[in-house]
C-alpha cells in the first residue's frame, strides 16, 4: 500500500536547478509530458520564492512545444521535504548534487546530474528508487563536463538552446524511469 499522500506512481522525481526559473522548468514540463505515472516537481537550490515565469522561458517552452498548456509555475526553492520523498533527484549542475550532499546527505545517494543519468540509469524492471540504489550516487564524483549551463541573463536563443538540450536528454531517459 502506498505511503499516506503518495501518488500511485512508479516513482516521484524531484528536477533541480538554481533559480527554479529556467532548467529545471524544462525538464520538469518534458518529463510530466512524457510520464503522466510519475510524480514531477522542481525547485531551485537559491531561489527567490514565488516569482512567476519569465518571457524567455515562457518563449523557449514554446519553441520546444512545451507551452501548450502553459506549465503553471512560480520558483521554489527545495525543502527538506521534497528531498525526502524524491525516489530520484536530478540536478543540472555538480553544483546542485554538492549542494543536496552537504545539506540533505540522506538524498545524496538519490541524487545526479540529468547527464550522467542520461547515460547511465537504466530500464531494467523494478522500483525506480531500487534502482536508483544500485547506482551508489552518494559516492561518486561528478565531473564539471555533466552541468548545463545556466541560461539566467542571456539572451532567448540562450534560453531555447538550453531548452533544446534539456528537453533531448529527458526524452532519452524518461522511457528508462
Amino acid at each position: 500500500m502506498p505511503e499516506r499522500g503518495r501518488a500511485l506512481s512508479v516513482g516521484s522525481v524531484l528536477f533541480l536547478c538554481t533559480g527554479n526559473a529556467a532548467r529545471s522548468v524544462f525538464a520538469g514540463a518534458m518529463l510530466g509530458r512524457l510520464r503522466g505515472d510519475l510524480s514531477v516537481e522542481t525547485a531551485g537550490t537559491l531561489a527567490l520564492e514565488g516569482l512567476p515565469m519569465s518571457w524567455r522561458t515562457r518563449s523557449a517552452l514554446e519553441e520546444v512545444s512545451l507551452a501548450s498548456p502553459l506549465p503553471v509555475h512560480r520558483s521554489k526553492q527545495v525543502t527538506g521535504e521534497q528531498l525526502d520523498r524524491a525516489d530520484l533527484v536530478i540536478a543540472m549542475a555538480p553544483e546542485h548534487v554538492a549542494w543536496v550532499r552537504r545539506n540533505h546527505a540522506v538524498a545524496g545517494a538519490r541524487t545526479s546530474t540529468l547527464k550522467h543519468l542520461a547515460g547511465t540509469l537504466n530500464g531494467s524492471s523494478g522500483p525506480l528508487a531500487e534502482r536508483v540504489a544500485r547506482l551508489g550516487l552518494a559516492d561518486r564524483a561528478v565531473e564539471t563536463g555533466e552541468e548545463i549551463v545556466d541560461p539566467a541573463g542571456g539572451e532567448l536563443g540562450i534560453f531555447i538552446a538550453c531548452a533544446r538540450e534539456v528537453v533531448g536528454l529527458v526524452r532519452g531517459l524518461a522511457g528508462r524511469l
